[in-house]
């Protein structure tokens, strides 16, 4: 028989159940004797008595989308419905979590109807409990895509499931259509952003970036290359132009002087490493540029996308492609004004300098058709060169001039020099204040003398164990102090004037004993120099004694003199009698 203040008790849940929405709807069987929760049922009530009511309020709370709803437990219950609802009790929320958890020991609930209600019971409040869930998780996963993205890592197109409490619920109030989509959305952004840093991984690669930068500089070319392999982050990393320049620099025709000057800033230096690496083995692929029908003696300068080469009595402009090994056919202009062969230009301050076989000096506008000629020497102009406003030349006649390249005073010669010798070479100091001149040999006196620019005045010969007819034949300027020479002695020389003019620092000697037209530098390891007899251009290493590599350019019939070299960090041109030749060493 039933107490009257438990009859009280079980009157006052019904008529809360009535008034207002109850914190847990009801989980257990009937007939339980021990003191209910709040919301629970009192002894003798039937759970279809309870669950039309009790299924409103559910519905009711689902529409509201509070998701809160629990269950109370009157008994402990011998079902699975009855096992779960301990659980279920705790985990809600509500007034009744507690109080509905004191079940009254021995009590069973009865097997039948009231055990299938109860099941329905239980899935109603499941349904409540993953309302919240899936709100919850749906959150938790679109944060923990967001950080993956920016972990660089990829997600598959299927939703993740998230883990409610007490139950399972996909993760993602909106459903597995719109898990989907973001994560479409999610792969293109990764494709869009760089890769990041790493989120897992050894601990080297959690330092901050100067340090890690710091280890990596102590690193050679393999290892960076083998680090880069890892990831993307890494390949990125790895890129940085810090880590590639001390390789560089020591690296061939890597666009690096001697003085540690950047000559090609808009390359990456990691890419001029990899073209090094093929200057250095040699690997390169051979093409023709231009083709002549009569032979010439060619000479040619770079500037830019451009190439400006001599032929016959005519100077031309032509445009190179993108890829650097071709040329457009047309060219760009036509710079004409001697009666004989062009012997030698150079390019200054947007004017051509041009020294002809016919004892004239030339001087042409690139960008325009203003052109002055001026007799300048008795025979023809062997060589000119022009620097800071100045055009000094060196003719057959055994004498070299000083002239000015104001248009006022076109013309107009400053210093007469007696070399007492045929002057095959000249070059401007890039100090400008002296010049020096490289003769024929034929005299007593050195081919290779220094001369005041200001006043003309001989300031010191180099050298002092030529042989006759020791002609130098090209001579450049690499430092105020420093140049290199060559010619028929098969030589080429490197002179420093800090240490000694009488003797040179280095040579080289060309291993066939041909003589040496020209010479080229990449300001820094690298020298190519071009030999009289089939066309033969040479790698020389300036840390080394021998010749790395030489390309005949041609065969016995058509043996040429290499008249001209010009080299970019990617290609080398080489003019010779009869055409225009490239080795390109970027596509070998």
């Amino acid at each position: 028989m039933v107490s009257p203040p438990l009859e009280a008790a079980a009157a006052a849940a019904r008529d809360q159940l009535r008034a207002g929405p109850a914190p847990r709807p009801l989980m257990g069987s009937q007939g339980c004797s021990g003191p209910p929760g709040n919301g629970g049922p009192g002894e003798g009530e039937s759970g279809e008595a309870k669950e039309p009511q009790e299924g409103r309020v559910v519905r009711g709370k689902r529409r509201k989308g509070k998701g809160k709803a629990g269950i109370g437990q009157g008994g402990r219950g011998s079902g699975a419905e009855g096992k779960s609802g301990p659980q279920k009790a705790k985990e809600a929320e509500g007034p009744g979590a507690e109080a509905g958890a004191g079940a009254g020991p021995g009590e069973e609930e009865e097997p039948g109807g009231s055990e299938e209600e109860g099941a329905r019971r239980t899935r109603k409040g499941e349904a409540g409990s993953a309302g919240e869930g899936k709100g919850a998780k749906g959150r938790e996963y679109e944060k923990e895509a967001e950080r993956r993205v920016r972990s660089g890592h990829r997600e598959d197109g299927r939703p993740g499931r998230a883990q409610g409490q007490g139950s399972h619920a996909w993760g993602g109030s909106e459903g597995p259509g719109a898990a989907m989509a973001a994560a479409g959305a999610e792969e293109d952004a990764v494709a869009q952003e760089s890769p990041s840093r790493p989120a897992s991984g050894p601990a080297l690669w959690r330092l901050p970036e100067e340090l890690l930068l710091l280890v990596c500089s102590y690193l050679d070319m393999q290892a960076l290359g083998r680090l880069a392999q890892v990831c993307r982050w890494l390949r990125r990393f790895t890129s940085c132009d810090l880590l590639w320049r001390r390789i560089a620099r020591a690296s061939l025709n890597s666009g690096f002087a001697r003085l540690g000057t950047d000559l090609m800033p808009g390359i990456p230096v990691k890419e001029r490493v990899k073209v090094s690496q093929n200057w250095r083995l040699g690997r390169c692929r051979e093409g023709i540029l231009l083709k002549w029908r009569c032979s010439q003696m060619p000479w040619m300068q770079l500037e830019g996308d451009s190439l400006y080469i001599s032929q016959a009595n005519f100077i031309l402009a032509y445009q190179f492609r993108p890829d650097g090994a071709s040329l457009n056919r047309r060219p760009l202009g036509v710079f004409a004004g001697h009666d004989e062969d062009v012997c030698h230009f150079v390019l200054a301050n947007s004017h051509i300098i041009s020294a002809g076989g016919d004892g004239k000096i030339g001087i042409h506008k690139i960008h325009s058709t203003f052109t002055v000629k001026y007799s300048a020497h008795e025979q023809e102009v062997n060589c000119v060169d022009c620097k800071g406003g100045i055009i000094v030349s060196g003719s057959r006649d055994r004498t070299a001039k000083v002239w000015p390249l104001a248009s006022g005073r076109l013309g107009q010669c400053l210093h007469t020099i007696q070399t007492e010798d045929r002057v095959w070479s000249i070059a401007i100091s890039p100090l400008l204040s002296s010049f020096v001149t490289g003769t024929a040999c034929c005299g007593h006196f050195s081919p290779l003398r220094i001369w005041d620019l200001n006043s003309g005045q001989l300031m010191t010969h180099l050298g002092s164990d030529f042989p006759p007819g020791a002609g130098v034949l090209d001579v450049m300027y690499e430092t105020p102090s420093t140049l290199l020479s060559c010619g028929y002695d098969t030589y080429v020389r490197y002179w420093d004037l800090r240490t000694s003019v009488r003797k040179c620092v280095m040579e080289w000697e060309e291993p066939h004993d041909s003589t040496l037209y020209c010479l080229q530098t990449d300001g820094n390891h690298l020298l190519a120099t071009g030999s009289s007899y089939y066309g033969v251009v040479r790698l020389w290493d300036r840390r080394q004694r021998g010749c790395l590599h030489a390309f005949p350019l041609t065969s016995t019939p058509l043996s040429s003199p290499v008249y001209c070299l010009r080299l970019t960090t990617k290609h080398l041109y080489a003019a010779l009698s009869y055409n225009l030749h490239v080795l390109d060493f970027q596509n070998p």
